[in-house]
């Protein structure tokens, strides 16, 4: 079971570096023409400050774990992640955009998973 919690971990990590590092690199216009119409809801500063959430999350549900430093911030980290799914999935659902939604469900999920397990019986 650990393995597949790493796994999943892992996974999680890449995609929200990948999708902060998205939101931090491009400006607010060019995230709203590659179809991330959800941008528009928003001020440029709060993108980005998103963005950042995801970068810090991701380096939160890895780093703690392989330095052997502060692991209560995996959890943590996976925690704040459902957290923001739920909001991402809020703000989506407004917009009637069901398949972000789902998406962000299934994530939620995920990070749900990892933040159970790790704060109970697989404990780092």
């Amino acid at each position: 079971m650990n393995v597949v919690l790493w796994i999943i971990t892992v996974v999680l990590a890449l995609l929200f570096l990948a999708a902060g590092i998205m939101k931090i690199a491009q400006p607010k216009a060019k995230l709203a023409a590659a179809g991330q119409g959800w941008v528009e809801d928003f001020s440029g500063a709060a993108v980005k400050r998103i963005g950042a959430l995801e970068i810090l999350a991701a380096l939160g549900l890895i780093l703690p774990a392989l330095l052997g430093i502060a692991t209560v911030l995996v959890p943590t980290a996976a925690t704040g992640l459902f957290l923001l799914m739920a909001g991402a999935a809020t703000t989506h659902g407004r917009r009637h955009e069901t398949p972000n939604v789902i998406i962000n469900v299934v994530l939620g999920i995920l990070a749900a998973g990892v933040a159970i397990a790790r704060f109970g019986p697989y404990g780092l």
